[in-house]
């Protein structure tokens, strides 16, 4: 009887020791993560804010272009459809964001849209969003430079009010080709995967 309980009482002992083992981890990771002072932060924030050689890269794009947009409604099968449109584009906000305005036609309607683009500073990483009146949703997107320095890709999600697909897979291309000259593809990576576009829009600076 006596030995019962003793060991009773050595597993008692080891399950406290355990639970309280296993509580005091549990505080360790619920108290909060100690703060940078407020000097640091202040410097985290300048660094966040201020525009960078990244920015300096979107004011390239500063100007009124002449533009040729190719669609393919169906798939990248097939002869696409082409309009003409300009784009003017400008930095704003100190220079930390460039706004893209264009005017053109897509399926014989008048098409006005208009995007903003910069770079984070925090996230390293290149932001867009997009918006114009063929539709009430906004696309956004983010992607970086690639290696060669020529060429910027980005991912986002697209709906698709005409099939009621929700949260499609997009991939965004950003080509310059020279400083007259940018190439702009998207790709329908869920429904035609990441090779051939769905369209292409090939800018050309008005002299």
């Amino acid at each position: 009887m006596k030995r019962v309980a003793m060991l009773l009482g050595v597993f008692i002992l080891v399950l406290t020791l355990v639970v309280s083992s296993e509580s005091f981890s549990q505080e360790k990771k619920k108290s909060p993560k100690k703060m940078p002072s407020e000097a640091e932060m202040m410097k985290r924030w300048q660094e966040s804010m201020t525009p960078g050689a990244q920015h300096k890269m979107l004011e390239e794009s500063v100007g009124t272009w002449d533009a040729e947009v190719k669609m393919w409604m169906n798939g990248p099968k097939g002869e696409p459809m082409v309009s003409k449109g300009t784009s003017e584009s400008k930095m704003v906000l100190g220079g930390r964001y460039l706004q893209q305005d264009f005017t053109g036609e897509m399926m014989g309607q008048p098409f006005v849209g208009t995007g903003f683009t910069g770079y984070d500073n925090f996230k390293k990483k290149y932001v867009s969003f997009w918006i114009d009146n063929m539709s009430t949703g906004m696309s956004t997107m983010d992607g970086v430079l690639d290696k060669d320095g020529k060429s910027v890709t980005m991912w986002g999600k697209m709906d698709e009010p005409a099939t009621g697909e929700k949260g499609k897979k997009v991939k965004y291309v950003t080509r310059f080709v020279d400083k007259d000259t940018q190439v702009f593809e998207t790709y329908d990576v869920t429904s035609f995967g990441d090779k051939k576009p769905i369209m292409v829009i090939t800018y050309k600076r008005k002299k």
